[in-house]
């Protein structure tokens, strides 16, 4: 299925160069001069070779279709992941790499979405937004002006964020999985 650029998503898998590719990682970058483009990290199904390419927002990618299983994530063991299947309660094992650095967003029992291509798992998709807590930031000091500076913070999974300024540590927050952004206070 033909679609523009600007679309592509963690988790997909797209054909580029003649090859199977499973998106790993992407970013819109709109330099000062010239038009946006997306950076876009993928690894080769066939090879598991990684690269990083270029599209510009107005190129068309194609992107395969995959049959989509809801899968539940049980646990990580060293290098490997376990989920089941939600209908048939299967259990498959994974490499940790096939996640990239979304892997730090997986919790136990969380649903995901496998995409199967001829019933091998290529890719594996996240909730679009997560729930994690604050683990450090700095103070709020009463007296600041409200602007829309953020500061710094560690989340409980060890990535780092910013956030607006009257969150403080221990407090749980929404935060997207594609590019780990604040969302909202969670509820």
């Amino acid at each position: 299925m033909k679609t523009q650029a600007v679309n592509i998503r963690t988790g997909w898998i797209i054909e580029h160069n003649g090859k199977q590719w499973t998106v790993m990682k992407t970013a819109v970058t709109k330099p000062g001069k010239g038009g946006a483009f997306m950076q876009v990290e993928m690894r080769d199904l066939a090879s598991g070779n990684k690269t990083n390419e270029r599209f510009r927002t107005e190129d068309t990618i194609e992107k395969l279709m995959s049959e989509n299983v809801d899968y539940q994530f049980l646990y990580r063991d060293g290098d490997k992941l376990y989920f089941m299947n939600k209908e048939n309660y299967d259990q498959i094992e994974l490499p940790v790499d096939i996640l990239g650095d979304s892997v730090a967003f997986l919790q136990d029992n969380m649903d995901v979405v496998a995409n199967l291509i001829e019933g091998k798992v290529v890719s594996i998709e996240l909730p679009l937004q997560v729930v994690c807590t604050v683990v450090e930031t700095e103070p709020y000091l009463k007296g600041q002006t409200v602007t829309t500076s953020y500061k710094p913070a560690i989340l409980d999974n060890g990535l780092r964020t910013t956030i607006p300024p009257f969150i403080t540590t221990g407090e749980k927050i929404v935060v997207a999985t594609a590019d780990c952004s604040y969302v909202e206070r969670a509820k």
